[in-house]
């Protein structure tokens, strides 16, 4: 049986747990040799362990999302060793102790470490990985941002704005490298997630609504449902396609879902 990503070298960043984890288990099932990109030593070296029984051996790299030069460094590492990165798949982002914060509150410091995880570390590794993609001929660039910044979900405007700084970014990359065989395209999901979870914590009541408003009735699982949406987008059956972005939610987006965590004006 032929696998779709035979050959090919793939960087997930937080590819330790969660949906990052699912895309590197089904890259490697694939055929693909994956690079977990991951700030979680311990984490990041077991789920390169794991690969080894799916297909090709993973790696583990260490990369730290809010230092740029982390990033910067781990990626020129890998292009050293490999050669080419065929397939990046920018997913990682901190689960920060952070509760939600009206706009007016939201410390400046806050914004920036947002902004270097969820945006410039992403543009950072897009720029270093252009140059072999185009050389190739080949490249497949995977955003993961949210329907928290497309809807303007209240009291997150850091993370919201971050994320939507890098979809609008993953569209002029599509524009301006398609003639170099490069597609970029934005999955934004709805998975039951440790920051999922971590919202369900600090308010069960709408973690529940947010369930009762997907017309599938369910959060998504990141292996079932996110998973094979980004193998699709990493290989040749999505070669004509660029610039878009994926709701892969259960149709949580059609009509917008509950977002209002209870935040207690302070002034």
């Amino acid at each position: 049986m032929s696998v779709l990503l035979e050959g090919k070298t793939a960087v997930v960043t937080g590819a330790g747990a969660g949906i990052g984890r699912a895309i590197a288990r089904a890259f490697a099932t694939q055929g693909a040799a994956v690079i977990v990109a991951e700030k979680n030593t311990e984490s990041g070296q077991r789920v390169a362990t794991e690969l080894a029984n799916l297909g090709p051996p993973g790696q583990f790299v260490p990369l730290d999302v809010t230092d740029v030069d982390s990033v910067r460094a781990a990626l020129q590492g890998v292009l050293e060793r490999e050669g080419c990165i065929d397939i990046l798949v920018n997913n990682a982002y901190p689960t920060m102790a952070y509760a939600p914060s009206h706009i007016h509150e939201l410390a400046e410091d806050r914004l920036r470490t947002s902004m270097n995880a969820g945006f410039f570390a992403a543009v950072a590794a897009m720029q270093l990985v252009f140059p072999a993609m185009r050389r190739g001929g080949y490249g497949r660039v995977i955003n993961l941002c949210s329907l928290n910044g497309v809807n303007a979900h209240k009291y997150t405007a850091d993370y919201n704005s971050a994320k939507e700084a890098l979809r609008a970014y993953t569209r002029t990359a599509a524009a301006e490298w398609a003639r170099c065989g490069i597609t970029a395209n934005v999955i934004c999901p709805g998975a039951a997630t440790t920051p999922y979870q971590a919202l369900a914590d600090f308010n069960p009541g709408m973690a529940e609504d947010l369930k009762k408003t997907v017309p599938m009735g369910r959060m998504g699982d990141p292996e079932k449902d996110i998973a094979p949406v980004a193998v699709f987008l990493a290989s040749q059956m999505a070669g004509y396609m660029t610039g878009n972005t994926l709701f892969v939610d259960g149709g949580g987006h059609i009509n917008g879902v509950p977002w209002d965590p209870g935040v207690v004006d302070s002034a």
